[in-house]
Formats: C-alpha cells, sequence, structure tokens
C-alpha cells in the first residue's frame, strides 16, 4: 500500500451476508474512516440501498448508466476519490467476474478505472469455496494483484459449517488498520532513500529589505511551504541545509538552518552552498523584488503627508544560482495571483529551471499563512514530461508529493513510482 487511508468504497454483492456489511459501514465510520457504498443488483435483493445511505450519510451508487451521476463520469471520479475499495462481501460470481474483468457495471467498472488497492472479503457456502474453480479464482485475482481477507470458518445460514463465512465487521476493520500499518511502515522505508546521498538547499520565508533602523519592505510568506519541503527532503534521506528569512518557525529536524534577512543576504548564502557543492537548490523563498536605494540612518519622522522611496531592484536569486559553473539541479516556486501556468512556464524557461511548483496565492484556502496548498509543477523541455497536478491538501502532504516528482526528474523514478503510483509523471503533450 502506498498511501494513508482515509476514503473507503465498499462495493456489497449478492449473498445473504450483505446484512454484515451494513454494520461494516458503521464500524469503519467508528474507526474514522469515510466510506461510500456501491452495490450490486443481487446486493438489493438482500439488504436496501436506503440502509446503507443511513449509516454512511452518502446516496448509494448502483447504477453504471445513472444519467445523473454520469454526467460527470461517477464511477471514475469514485475511482479517483478512493484510497482503498472494499468488497464485502465477494460472492463467488463476483470473484469470476473480476478475474475475467468485466465491466458491465457499476462496480466492475469502479474496480478496472481504479488505482488504489482493492480488498476482497469473500463469502459463499463452504463447499462453493472449497471448489476447485473457486480457488482457481482466488488464485487468478491475487496474481492480478488484488488482496484477500479469508472467510471466516463457522455455521453458515444454510445449515452448512466450514470456511465461508464474512468475517465479522470488528475483524474486517483491524485487518485494514493493521494492512494500512504494515504499508506504511514499508513505505517510509522506502521514502527514506529516495534522496540518500544527496545535499539539498532550500530557501524559505520573505525577505526584510530595510528603509530605516525600524521599517522595512517584506511580504506575507510564513515559511511553512519551505519548511514542511525541508522536513520531506531530509526525511527521504537527503543532508538539508535551509536558507531561512526571519520567521517564527524551528527548524525540522535534522536540518540545518541559515538564517538571514536581505535578499543580497540569502544571494551571498545560496551562493556560497552552491561553491561548495550541492544537488539540489529548491528556492522557496519569496524574495522581495525591490529594496530601497538608500537606507535612512536615523528613523524616518512623520512630517508630510506623502513619503516618497526610491527602490531599485533586488537580484534575482535562483536565477543567478543557475547560472553558476556548479549549477545544481534547479527547482523554483511561482507564487502568482493570475494567469498561473503562464507565468509559471516563462519562469521556467526564463530562469533556466529544471522545474518549478506553482500556485494561486489569490486563493483565500491555500498559499501564504495557510497551512494547506495546491499546485501544478512542471518541468524543462528536456525531461519530456507532462505537468504534475498536486490537490488541495497540507504543506506537509504536498511536500511529500514534490519530493516524489522530483524523484522522478532525478533518475530515481521507480521508487516514486511504487510510493505513489497516482503521481507518477508521463511522457507527453506538454
Amino acid at each position: 500500500m502506498g498511501q494513508a487511508i482515509s476514503r473507503i468504497v465498499l462495493g456489497v454483492t449478492g449473498g445473504i451476508a450483505a446484512y454484515k456489511s451494513v454494520a461494516l459501514v458503521r464500524r469503519l465510520r467508528d474507526a474514522g474512516f469515510e466510506v461510500r457504498v456501491v452495490m450490486t443488483e443481487g446486493a438489493k435483493a438482500f439488504v436496501t440501498p436506503l440502509s446503507f445511505q443511513a449509516v454512511s450519510g452518502f446516496p448509494v451508487s448502483d447504477d453504471l448508466l445513472d444519467p445523473a451521476a454520469e454526467a460527470a463520469m461517477g464511477h471514475i471520479q469514485l475511482a479517483r476519490w478512493a484510497d482503498l475499495v472494499v468488497i464485502a462481501p465477494a460472492s463467488a460470481n463476483t470473484l469470476a467476474r473480476l478475474y475475467a474483468g468485466m465491466a458491465d457495471d457499476l462496480l466492475g467498472t469502479l474496480v478496472l478505472a481504479t488505482a488504489s488497492p482493492i480488498l476482497l472479503v469473500p463469502a459463499m457456502n463452504q463447499q462453493m469455496w472449497a471448489s476447485k474453480a473457486v480457488q482457481r479464482t482466488v488464485a487468478g485475482v491475487q496474481e492480478l494483484g488484488y488482496q484477500l481477507m479469508p472467510p471466516a470458518v463457522g455455521s453458515q445460514a444454510c445449515g452448512d459449517t466450514g470456511a465461508g463465512r464474512m468475517p465479522e465487521p470488528e475483524a474486517i476493520v483491524q485487518f485494514i488498520q493493521h494492512w494500512q500499518h504494515q504499508g506504511h511502515t514499508a513505505m517510509e522505508a522506502a521514502y527514506s532513500t529516495l534522496l540518500s546521498g544527496l545535499h539539498v538547499a532550500i530557501t524559505a520565508g520573505p525577505t526584510r529589505e530595510a528603509i530605516d533602523p525600524v521599517r522595512y519592505l517584506s511580504n506575507h510568506s510564513t515559511g511553512k511551504m519551505g519548511y514542511a519541503l525541508a522536513a520531506a527532503c531530509a526525511r527521504a534521506g537527503a543532508r538539508v541545509t535551509l536558507i531561512s528569512g526571519p520567521v517564527s518557525l524551528q527548524a525540522p529536524q535534522g536540518v540545518e538552518r541559515l538564517s538571514i534577512h536581505s535578499a543580497r543576504e540569502l544571494l551571498a548564502e545560496s551562493l556560497r552552498i552552491t561553491e561548495q557543492g550541492c544537488d539540489v537548490f529548491i528556492g522557496t523563498a519569496a524574495v522581495a523584488d525591490y529594496r530601497a536605494a538608500e537606507i535612512a540612518p536615523q528613523k524616518i519622522k512623520k512630517s508630510n503627508d506623502t513619503l516618497t522611496i526610491s527602490l531599485v531592484k533586488n537580484p534575482d536569486v535562483i536565477a543567478t544560482v543557475a547560472q553558476h559553473p556548479k549549477r545544481p539541479f534547479m527547482v523554483g516556486f511561482a507564487a502568482e495571483t493570475e494567469r498561473v501556468e503562464d507565468y509559471a512556464r516563462g519562469k521556467l524557461a526564463s530562469k533556466a529551471l529544471d522545474m518549478i511548483a506553482c500556485n494561486d496565492v489569490s486563493r483565500t484556502d491555500i498559499g501564504f499563512g495557510s497551512d494547506d496548498n495546491a499546485m501544478l509543477v512542471f518541468f524543462s523541455d528536456r525531461f519530456g514530461y507532462e505537468k504534475v497536478t498536486l490537490a488541495k491538501a497540507s504543506k506537509q502532504v504536498i511536500a511529500r508529493q514534490l519530493v516524489l516528482a522530483l524523484a522522478h526528474a532525478l533518475g530515481r523514478g521507480d521508487a516514486a513510482e511504487a510510493l505513489h503510483p497516482e503521481l507518477m509523471v508521463r511522457s507527453g503533450e506538454k
């Protein structure tokens, strides 16, 4: 498993065990999961959709050709929404249809359309479960990569006793939680080596350009994105140097922080680190474009209704580093309020960068000061990659995804794809 699970699509198929699935939805929600239910026609013969709607809080999906849902390609949206697809009970008929790759109902189509893991919880008569045909199908779906929770042993509705009972809802929830923990542990072990052996320099926070001893020009940057990225790179095994403007954040564990105030100080430290040798340079700092031409030696007194301050352009830190003879892999950031994609592509080319991440800071729910972000990532033409869209998430999650995208560009894509397959950077139209 490549990511944490919070959203589960529960597929319910035909069988007397379907009544247990109502309780399963409740137990999953009690455990903190958000659940949406997909029912087959056979399932509705045993339990009504209204029962699942009542316990899940969402309408039940049951029709592949539902005009209302399909206006927005409902099965595709569900497939993308899910962190995990659980089919419980999974009937013998359903197992065979999944193995054959059939897509003539909503559940079968969703399974084929999702990149998320799929957990099958079979339930059927003990003789059916033991049959060679079903066991061959079970082996087949596991070869396709589907996870399987074995059925429980005990008395069945038909009066038989043996293996084939659907496990109790509590046991299924525990199985999912244990599976998630195991996958998370393995994922973290793989992630911790993504950038091993690399020295990554990151600029973060605002710069302050003095006007007089008590006043300065600056911006609203809090440094949260840069600090989250420094932490993510360190967890990925990199040696990280964080060149930070004045912020109220503590340096992440294992990260060396160098404090600066002005753009010229930032440039001097950046060039020093580059000269010493770093492999990746990431410029998240919000550098002031201009500074006062002259800094008043004393506090400027309020005397007139207007005050004119002459400004001169600051050096372009990241573009200057990109021209250094020991040029590292260059990653830029663009915070824009309009034409975000156009300006980001322009900066990627004009500053001779390898990769740029941009966001729309006119949005009040992301960007400066917010704990969340959403980004578009572009790469230099020489990579031939499509853009990567990072949907709104916490800055910690966005930072982790940026590290995975960076790993692709650095030629460590196999590991990154294994960790986060839906973030694959595919070749194609730019």
